[in-house]
Parts: structure tokens; C-alpha cells; sequence
């Protein structure tokens, strides 16, 4: 707002309707860093939706493959409906991500999620030209048109387990795994490294999150001090 404010009164300066600079005059807005803290999905609320996944079915193997990669590799929603057959090295046991602005990365495949994309690969996804992973449930069976189709999933599946989860979308898992790694003392390099960060600072969120392990440390604190 303020940007297009100041665009309007250096234009209005320059036809004559105004003499003074008036847009030097406009505030600067305060950008500050870290403004809120991400809501991450629980390791426990994240084990009942996978529970609540009937794998017995197409789409549940589809699904169930799904979640598993956005919550043990806290992959982004496009991330996982642009995946290829092509980017999974099997026998290498890596998975290749495109990432944001063209970046790609190769990543290990934990065998959880290798099985469970297997799965859906020989009993599940439908005979295809598409060389997506995973396809469209729904004529015309294709790969999703983008990060809103496994967004939608996830919003179903978290509606079908009837969990309440800090919100409908697939970046909680993304969360959710940062926070379990700095919970287990992974360090903010290393979480950058799995996320896929390539400015620190968007790492350092997480460090205002595990608010439980920061009061552990109150006390010790204060006992140290009294030695």
C-alpha cells in the first residue's frame, strides 16, 4: 500500500498537481523478521492420519504415498505433484526434487515411503501416458495440475480422519518435520539442508517453536547460577 502511495504522489508531482515531494513524507512500513511462528502438525496427529488412510483401495495407496512424502521428507505440495517416474533412483535409494526456482536436489528415499510409492506404482495408479508419479483419480487421468491438487488431499484426508490440525493445508507438514528434527537436535543447517532453504534466516523460524525444550533449560539455568 505504501509503495503504491508513493508511487501515486511522485506522479502526481510530475503532471504539476503537486509541487511538494509528498512522497518522501509517506512512513516506511516495519518489516519485521520472523513475524509469526509456523503452525507445524503434531508427530502424533500425523501418525493417526496415516492410520486413518484405507490402503486397501487405489486412491488410499495414492494418498497414503502422498502424505508420506510431504511428512517424512517435508516436501512442498508442488514438489510432490510435479515428481516424475524418472526421479526416483531405485537402486540408489534417492529421490530427485525440483524445487523452488528451477533448484533441484537429490534426497535419500526412506524405505517407508519407497514402499509406499511402490504400492501405489504396481496396485494402485492407473495405465497412463504421464510420466507423474501420481495421477488423477478422475478423467482425464492425469498428473495434478499443480500444488492445489495434493493441497485438496490433504484437506479431505484431514477432514475424513476428523483431526484438528493447526490448518488444512500441506505446509504444516513441513513444518512438523523441522520441528520434530530441532526436537531431536538436529541442527538449523541441517534442517535448512533436508527443507531445502537457501537463505538461513528462513530456518531460523524454527527456533522460536520448540517453546517445551526452551523451558527445560529455565531451570537449569537458574540452578547453575546459584552454584
Amino acid at each position: 500500500m505504501t509503495t503504491a502511495l508513493r508511487s501515486f504522489l511522485r506522479y502526481a508531482r510530475y503532471r504539476g498537481d503537486v509541487t511538494l515531494d509528498l512522497a518522501a513524507a509517506v512512513p516506511v512500513v516495519a518489516n519485521w523478521s520472523m513475524p509469526s511462528i509456523p503452525r507445524a502438525i503434531s508427530a502424533e496427529q500425523t501418525r493417526q492420519l496415516l492410520a486413518s488412510i484405507d490402503r486397501r483401495t487405489a486412491i488410499g495407496r495414492r494418498d497414503y504415498a502422498i502424505l508420506l512424502l510431504l511428512a517424512r521428507l517435508g516436501l512442498r505440495s508442488g514438489e510432490v505433484a510435479f515428481l516424475e517416474l524418472d526421479d526416483i533412483d531405485w537402486r540408489a535409494g534417492q529421490v530427485s526434487v525440483h524445487g523452488k526456482s528451477g533448484q533441484r536436489s537429490e534426497m535419500p528415499l526412506p524405505a517407508d515411503v519407497g514402499k509406499a510409492i511402490a504400492a501405489y506404482l504396481l496396485r494402485g495408479r492407473p495405465h497412463s501416458a504421464s510420466r507423474r508419479v501420481f495421477l488423477r483419480a478422475k478423467a482425464p487421468i492425469t498428473g495434478f495440475r499443480g500444488p492445489c491438487g495434493v493441497g485438496s488431499l490433504v484437506r479431505h484426508s484431514l477432514q475424513r480422519a476428523g483431526i484438528d490440525a493447526p490448518t488444512m493445508g500441506a505446509h504444516q507438514f513441513r513444518h512438523g518435520l523441522a520441528t520434530q528434527m530441532l526436537s531431536r537436535g538436529a541442527s538449523l543447517s541441517e534442517i535448512g539442508e533436508v527443507l531445502g532453504h537457501r537463505d538461513p534466516n528462513t530456518t531460523r523460524i524454527y527456533t522460536s517453536v520448540d517453546i517445551k525444550a526452551l523451558r527445560t533449560l529455565a531451570p537449569r539455568r537458574h540452578s547453575s547460577c546459584r552454584l
